[in-house]
């Protein structure tokens, strides 16, 4: 099997000004990434049944019903959840992704 690297990307969150941004750098400490004042958001590798790119802590709709995309430290991949119920997690694969499509970043639905 050929090794294919994947793309490592980030949007963020400015807490100071409140927006949802693409960067042009972020600082490297010690290997870990870090932007002062903004809450990095990483690229699942996954895309919307648009095309649109799908970042951590996106919204993503199935007909009326929203989800949440994180990361689980303790299951160490891609979940996602019910808006409204944080408890409900599943695991976060293509054929999901597929059938959802991106709506916001949640931090823009709690400004």
């Amino acid at each position: 099997m050929e090794f294919k690297k994947r793309k490592i990307k980030f949007k963020a969150w400015d807490q100071e000004s409140r927006l949802l941004m693409r960067l042009n750098s972020i600082d490297c400490n010690k290997g870990e990434l870090i932007k002062k004042d903004h809450i990095l958001l990483q690229f699942t590798s996954l895309y919307d049944k648009e095309g649109e790119e799908i970042y951590e802590m996106d919204v993503l709709m199935v007909s009326l019903n929203k989800y949440v995309v994180f990361w689980n430290d303790q299951k160490n991949g891609w979940y996602y959840s019910p808006l409204d119920n944080r408890e409900a997690q599943t695991p976060f694969l293509l054929q999901e992704a597929e059938k959802m499509k991106r709506f916001c970043s949640y931090f823009e639905l709690h400004t």
